[in-house]
Parts: structure tokens; sequence; C-alpha cells
């Protein structure tokens, strides 16, 4: 019998399993590939089997890796969740929190469920829309914290950076494109930053663009995509294998960050407190060899 599980190893098998593989964990944790790997064979020497099936198009654990990845859940949250209520201090007041529709569907959510567990007191009222607009809220005031997308050079110093991710060019499969005509276009909404730089990168190389879609929702512009509706600029979260990434025709998109982005003139405790449980959750510590 193994005679521990270490929590960081469990935090990446269950960051494998939320992300869709290895190298999309490394990416979520700030962490090279050989690293995450390292700490997957580390909890297989010591359970003498197997997590990862590893076979391409196949499932992504074992049946060990199965029930291990669920136990996981459960460890990790308990870990997390006593080590914050015994070593916590009293909070109160509220958290006006700005997000975009992606870190709502992340491990951010987790976070904050165990947050306003731990600080009852604590009021975090959440808006979500695109990054743009959550700028907006936080350069207004009208934010304390804001956990969004930038493009990687636009991180600032004083950023938590969260996780960095690939933007691509998609389609459908079944959609043929004829350069020499307008290019059928789903979108955000206008203040969409992705749009922003699609259209004018697109059009200083000479392609024309057609709006034929404009949606809010990351999933409304999936669909339109799978449906062979037009093309779209999609970040690799949500590029899925019935979804194609496009090579060689348009411009080569940057690459972009997630980021926990704080108001410079909050002085709020609960605030701070926040921030340092993302950071925790983000930041693993390095892997030794």
């Amino acid at each position: 019998m193994a005679s521990k599980l270490e929590i960081d190893a469990l935090r990446a098998l269950r960051t494998i399993g939320t992300h869709g593989g290895v190298t999309k964990a490394a990416n979520q944790m700030g962490l090279s590939q050989s690293a995450v790997s390292h700490k997957i064979r580390r909890l297989e020497n010591a359970l003498d089997c197997d997590l990862l099936a590893r076979q391409a198009g196949g499932s992504l654990f074992t049946e060990a890796g199965k029930r291990l990845h669920d136990y996981a859940l459960r460890i990790i949250s308990l870990h997390d969740e006593a080590l914050a209520d015994l070593g916590k201090k009293s909070l109160d007041g509220t958290i006006r929190l700005g997000m975009t529709e992606d870190a709502t569907t992340s491990d951010i959510a987790g976070i904050l469920g165990r947050f306003t567990r731990l600080y009852p007191s604590v009021n975090v009222r959440t808006r979500t829309s695109q990054s743009l607009n959550v700028q907006t809220w936080l350069d207004s005031g009208e934010l304390d914290l804001a956990m969004m997308q930038v493009f990687k050079e636009d991180v600032c110093e004083n950023d938590l950076v969260l996780f960095e991710d690939s933007l691509h060019w998609v389609k459908s499969c079944d959609l043929v494109l004829d350069p020499s005509r307008s290019i059928p276009f789903l979108s955000f909404d206008n203040n969409c930053f992705y749009r922003k730089w699609g259209f004018s990168e697109g059009l200083q190389q000479g392609h024309s663009f057609e709006k034929v879609l404009e949606c809010p929702s990351a999933a409304g512009i999936q669909s339109g995509v799978r449906s062979g509706l037009g093309i779209a600029l999609l970040n690799g979260l949500h590029i899925t294998p019935d979804i194609e990434i496009i090579k060689n025709l348009l411009p080569t998109p940057p690459s972009i960050t997630f980021v926990a982005r704080t108001n410079p003139k909050s002085r709020s405790a609960s605030v701070k407190t926040l921030v340092n449980e993302i950071a925790r959750e983000f930041q693993e510590p390095p892997s030794s060899f």
C-alpha cells in the first residue's frame, strides 16, 4: 500500500481531467509538460498502477485513474478547505467581481464556492461579459477584481497570471472557404478584442470578412462553427475534435493569457484574501526531480 498520496500530484491529476490532457493541464498550471508527467508517474509508482490510458483518441484515464480522479476531487477540496478554515481571519464586506465566460466555467467557480463557504459574511457580487467590458468596469471603479483574457503582450506587472492559451481561426470540417470572396465570420459582440484584432489583421492582408452571426456566448459561437455558418476565432479551451483549426490562410493569432487584475485603489482585506486563494490554486510550486 502506498505510504501517501502527494497533494500536488493529485492536483495535477485533477487538472488533467478538467482540461482534457497533460499538455493543457501543464498550460493551466504554469508548468512544463514533463513536470506534470513526472507528478503523475510519482502517483503511479506509489500506487503501482497506470493512471493515464496514453492511447490517442481513447479514454483519458484507466479505470484506476478514473477512481483516483474521483478521490482527488474530494481530497483536494477538503484539504484546501481545512487549511483555509484553520488559518482564516474574520472578514466581511462586499467584493465586486467581473469575469469572462471562460472564467465562470473554469476552476474559478470551485474557488469562489469554497471562499463563500469559508467567509459567509463576505458578499461576492459577480458580473460577466467580454474582457474589454470587464476592463472598462474595472477602470471606472465599478469592480474590485477582474478575471479576464488579454493578449500575452498586454499582461500588466501586477496581474496574477492564471494560465496561458492559444488563439485559433476555426471552422467546420465541411466548410470550404474561397479566399477570393468575403469570408463569413462568427463574432462575439462589437467590443470583442478577438474580433477587433481579426478584422484589423485580416484587412491588412487583403482578406474581407462578412459578419453572419453575433453571439455573446462561446457555446453559441461553437454551435455556429459546427453548423458550417462561417469561421471564428476561439481559444484552445473551446476547440473540440469536431472543430477544425484553419492553417496557412489567415494571420497567425497572438497568444492570450488569463489574468486576475485588481483595482489599484482597492484596499479590501477580503479582496486580498480571495486573490491569495486564487493564486494558491493556480500557481503550483515547482516540481522537484
